[in-house]
């Protein structure tokens, strides 16, 4: 999809901030005024800085870095779990689990009983336990699908974190800031830009607004390594064939 313009992002309610009185003065820069007691973000500089944005994770991603995307607003689940889909990047769509960056070493044991649980299960080597402890071990199972799944195949802690809401996730961001990890996200008008590392100054209630912009990462990251099989691909067509396909 082509990158969307101011236009796009009045659209899909972007420029829409929280009440006057629950801003942060720290994100004065990009508002552009207030109506009826709302901040209204200056579109300009969000289309600027979603650019800026999608241009660091894609550097990022055409590396093969890891980056754990991460919201538990319901609004904005969908987008995020076809995001981690599309890129086969970590994700957290539910509760945060506390230290989950900061005490990795303890979730990374979590995560290998996941794995074991679940290895169990498949292979039906769960039929050694009784019904009552295999009831047990299902809803443990339950429990562990909910809070790991999405990051099951992370071996480390990411090399960066993006958070749709950085108050309603502030305890992902303050263990990302604990450990140096550069932190990405939408910054509304009532959260600290100080934490980000870069940010899209944006909505980040509605629906309309999340979806725009994960979805325009999700795009421009993908584009990112097309651009660079387009690019090999390339290299094997004859000079006078490339030449007519740009129109020389």
């Amino acid at each position: 999809m082509p990158f969307p313009t101011e236009k796009d992002l009045l659209m899909a309610v972007c420029h829409f901030g929280h009440a006057k009185s629950k801003w942060n003065p720290k994100m004065s820069p990009y508002i552009y005024g207030v109506r009826k007691g709302i901040h209204i973000f200056d579109l300009m500089q969000t289309h600027e800085k979603l650019k800026e944005v999608c241009a660091a994770l894609k550097e990022l991603h055409d590396a093969g870095k890891v980056i754990l995307f991460a919201s538990t607003k319901q609004q904005s689940i969908t987008s995020v779990e076809s995001l981690g889909k599309r890129l086969n990047q970590p994700i957290v769509t539910s509760k945060w689990m506390p230290g989950l960056l900061t005490n990795w070493n303890t979730i990374k044991k979590r995560l290998q009983y996941y794995k074991d649980l679940q290895e169990s299960f498949r292979t039906g080597e769960i039929a050694k336990y009784t019904k009552k402890e295999q009831t047990m071990l299902r809803k443990k199972l339950t429990k562990l699908d909910t809070a790991l799944s999405g990051v099951a195949h992370m071996t480390s802690v990411p090399d960066a974190l993006f958070v749709v809401d950085a108050v309603h996730n502030h305890v992902a961001v303050c263990e990302a800031l604990t450990l140096k990890i550069p932190v990405y996200g939408i910054c509304d008008s009532n959260a600290n830009p100080d934490e980000f590392t870069n940010f899209v100054p944006a909505n980040d209630d509605a629906v309309k607004s999340i979806e725009l912009i994960l979805k325009t990462i999700e795009e421009e990251l993908l584009m990112g390594k097309g651009k660079e099989s387009q690019q090999i691909d390339e290299q094997k067509v004859p000079t006078e064939a490339t030449e007519e396909m740009v129109g020389f």
